[in-house]
């Protein structure tokens, strides 16, 4: 057992190192070793696939299986990593896992051309050869189907545990049920939202200082963490003692650092607040995409999109800036905050119309891994979802199809695990408000006990238990999208005057 526990610590600090490297090469490296890096990164990533396929650990994954039953939860979720990766790897011969592997980095730089270019056709063959090569991978993996389930169940199943296209059928007409008609019902308001403030000037220097101030507010402790600047917002953690975050500012959108910070940070919390029995750990990561994401949505959403949360920043803001906002009020902020109308680009939705995004794609992919429509027709297929749920219609192919990096790097399934994030925050603050004032406690700034509330329900298990293991542990239900719908169809009665 205890050789078992050191084999998985060893692999566990490889990935250590990779994190490392991963974040230096996003943040500070220099350009001129890239070719080193690569050749390094390979090197670990080795490392790692050979001890996660070795014969040293189908044994430990052999003697263990008949006596796992009486382990504890560590030594249960240790054997479950274990075994996903061994399963995984070792099925797909090694062959077709290299094609892929050349043939995702050669479509990435196809589709970055491409899209430049608006070129989709010069694209689609990738795209294609993509997935046929997918389809070949699941046909190794159709043990992983469930009973009445299809192929796409086990690419959506590899991004969270347990989840199925009928599940996620379920869950994703509830929302587009709601979603839908409410932003039309938004669309047709008179309510006008006053958003001229956003693009004051505000210097890097300044909104560094804001960044840190919000960080140390809502729990993210710098003693063990650090704020850095890339292309991309990311959050990058090797144990609770070392996580870091990323942002990027913008002179003229201070709420765009703001919010990527409060996103960022939201993850790094539920990093640093792993429990002391599995931090360090490879259980000392979050348990999903999904409640990762749960955690990012919380502290950028719930409660950074709050009025609460303007009343209590407001203040702190017209010191350091007053000039700036001396006319602003919380509730100017608040309404900015929270404009809501239909665009083109995923990363840039609102908090309303987001999950709509996020559908069109679900879907698509579900006609792809179906047989349901042919690689040449999904720019019709997703300009006609667009107009239907949106109504708009891309006006290049960069603004539509070929937006998204996932599906020329063959990250299939992904997408949906994005509108569980939101689903599971409004379903933690449903539970939260039973017992305690949230909006109070946002309202004076005492966020140390959300988030203390938030490490014993969710942040000390870390990948301990599946999601809907930890959904029961912790309240008794699954995911439930009800309660995103209810706290959508509230927020936005409210603010656009609906009721």
């Amino acid at each position: 057992m205890q050789d078992f526990i050191n084999y998985m610590e060893r692999i566990n600090m490889f990935k250590q190192v990779i994190a490392i490297m991963e974040f230096d090469s996003e943040t500070i490296a220099p350009g001129g070793g890239l070719a080193q890096r690569a050749k390094r990164a390979g090197f670990f990533e080795l490392e790692v696939y050979n001890m996660q396929t070795s014969d040293t650990i189908k044994n430990f994954l052999d003697t263990l299986a008949p006596v796992l039953d009486s382990q504890d939860d560590i030594v249960k979720a240790l054997y479950k990593e274990a075994k996903d990766e061994y399963d995984k790897k070792v099925k797909i011969p090694a062959d077709i896992m290299e094609q892929y592997a050349k043939l995702t980095e050669e479509s990435n730089d196809v589709w970055r051309k491409a899209r430049k270019a608006n070129d989709f056709a010069k694209f689609a063959p990738y795209l294609e050869r993509i997935i046929k090569l997918d389809m070949k991978k699941l046909e190794y993996r159709k043990d992983k189907i469930p009973a009445g389930g299809c192929v796409y169940d086990v690419l959506l199943n590899d991004y969270e545990d347990d989840m199925t296209v009928t599940i996620y059928d379920r869950f994703f007409g509830t929302l587009k049920g709601t979603v839908v008609p409410l932003l039309k019902k938004v669309m047709a308001s008179e309510k006008k939202i006053d958003t001229s403030f956003k693009n004051a000037v505000v210097d890097i220097e300044t909104q560094r200082k804001i960044s840190e101030f919000i960080a140390k507010k809502i729990g993210y402790d710098l003693n063990r963490g650090y704020i850095g600047v890339a292309a991309h917002p990311m959050c990058m953690s090797t144990d609770s003692t070392d996580v870091r975050i990323t942002t990027r500012y913008d002179e003229t959108d201070f709420l765009s650092s703001l919010y990527s910070v409060l996103h960022e940070c939201g993850h790094a919390i539920y990093e640093q607040n792993m429990g002391k029995d599995i931090a360090g750990s490879l259980l000392g990561d979050g348990t999903s995409m999904g409640i990762h994401e749960s955690q990012s949505r919380f502290y950028e959403n719930v409660i950074g999109r709050s009025l609460e949360f303007w009343e209590f920043i407001t203040p702190e803001l017209k010191e350091i800036l007053p000039k700036e906002f001396a006319h602003v009020t919380p509730q100017m902020f608040f309404e900015a905050a929270n404009e809501s109308k239909p665009s083109l680009i995923r990363v840039e939705a609102d908090e309303l119309t987001y999950s709509l995004h996020v559908i069109i794609r679900y879907e698509i992919e579900k006609m792809l891994f179906g047989g349901e429509c042919k690689i040449a027709d999904l720019p019709q297929i997703w300009n006609s979802k667009y107009e239907e749920y949106l109504g708009l219609t891309p006006p290049t192919y960069a603004d539509g199809i070929m937006q998204d990096i996932h599906w020329p790097i063959g990250y299939f399934g992904y997408f949906p695990t994005y509108a569980l994030g939101s689903a599971y925050a409004a379903q933690f603050l449903h539970y939260m408000k039973k017992e305690m004032d949230v909006s109070s406690l946002i309202r004076k700034g005492e966020f140390s006990k959300i988030t203390d509330w938030l490490r014993e329900k969710i942040h000390k298990h870390g990948s301990k238990y599946t999601p809907a293991l930890l959904m029961q542990k912790s309240f008794g239900e699954q995911l439930d999208s009800t309660h995103l719908a209810e706290y959508l169809t509230n927020k936005y009665s409210k603010l656009y005057k609906l009721i």
